[in-house]
């Protein structure tokens, strides 16, 4: 089969279009002829440059949220059958320990990561365990249901559960136009919430405003503190959605938030490491609250919100998968704003 390897760690250079022996088969597992897999700056990055937290075996295929149609069924594996539209969780649990058996699966003491502990979906046929399946509706693209299932259940953690969102609230969403970020941002318009989306040039603005962005800030044009206290009233957001984590804007960002407002935060794409105004945040009664997680129902209730055409998959281009490289690099330069989906069966 046709992949996209990594023999060493570093740029978008080390990614190299090659053949590789097809993935076998295990009894517990499927074979997943893949249609579609996005590009995610995180994991994807993380593990390319060899920075993830999690040790990455080379030589390594990356892609972690690959759909497609099973094409081979180990003996052990049931409710299923070849030809099923299927999209793959990245979140590989043992099924075994207590967590697994009481449905807290993303507690697993032994968890893997389909493209970094072990080969993911940038290639022709993906491995993957039955348990980590979940069905396409029919009326869904592949690439759409890559990028609803990937990004919208931890959207909702965050937006739902963590920020515990209520209507007529407003919420600055940072890097609006990315994966996690327009998930949040089109999940807090559908709780009833005012929406300041923050973005970084006026294509990402156009795209926020389609996704129902009440609001937009150009951070590299306006004082964003300055932008949200004038939208705002001088009162500030009740709910930042964080997963950029950029120092040099940091505290505009924090300084955003209302009293008593609260920051949720699951990635850090620009670095993650920041200064913390302690006094503002006890006397503004801030909280701060991480969020790695997605609700039991999530991935099944995003992709049938998706079907029925409530939320969108903000895809700004499909390339074949002999295009990686320069999807990475298209991607690193933040030139378009939307995901960047790879295509194995489309031709080069």
């Amino acid at each position: 089969m046709k992949a996209v390897v990594q023999h060493q760690f570093g740029g978008p250079e080390v990614l190299s279009y090659e053949d590789l022996p097809d993935p076998t088969c295990g009894a517990d597992e499927v074979i997943i002829d893949v249609e579609a897999v996005s590009i995610n700056r995180g994991l994807d990055f993380g593990a390319r440059r060899g920075s993830y937290n999690r040790p990455v075996a080379l030589p390594h295929v990356l892609g972690v949220d690959p759909s497609g149609m099973i094409s081979e069924m180990g003996s052990e594996v049931k409710g299923w059958a070849t030809g099923d539209r299927v999209w793959a969780d990245f979140f590989l649990t043992c099924g075994r320990c207590e967590a697994c058996k009481s449905g807290q699966s993303r507690a697993c003491t032994e968890t893997g990561m389909l493209g970094v502990t072990r080969h993911g979906g940038y290639a022709e046929r993906v491995a993957v365990p039955a348990r980590n399946l979940h069905r396409i509706p029919d009326r869904l693209s592949f690439a759409e249901a890559t990028v609803i299932a990937r990004h919208f259940p931890a959207a909702m953690y965050l937006i739902e559960e963590r920020a515990a969102i209520r209507r007529g609230e407003t919420v600055l969403i940072m890097g609006a136009m990315g994966g996690l970020g327009s998930a949040c941002l089109q999940l807090a318009k559908q709780a009833g919430a005012i929406v300041i989306a923050c973005v970084g040039s006026e294509q990402s603005a156009e795209g926020a405003t389609d996704l129902g962005a009440d609001y937009c800030v150009n951070y590299r044009e306006e004082e964003l503190l300055q932008r949200v206290l004038e939208i705002t009233d001088q009162r500030g957001v009740d709910i930042v959605c964080e997963n950029v984590g950029d120092p040099t804007i940091w505290k505009d960002v924090f300084g955003s938030l209302s009293m008593g407002g609260r920051l949720v935060t699951a990635g850090a794409h620009a670095g993650g490491i920041v200064e913390l105004d302690l006094h503002r945040l006890y006397l503004n009664r801030i909280s701060i609250l991480g969020g790695a997680g997605v609700p039991p129902d999530g991935i099944e209730r995003a992709l049938r919100l998706a079907e029925e055409g409530q939320i969108k998959a903000p895809i700004a281009k499909i390339l074949p998968l002999a295009q990686a490289k320069r999807g990475h690099q298209l991607v690193e330069a933040r030139q378009t704003p939307g995901k960047i989906v790879l295509a194995p069966k489309l031709s080069n």
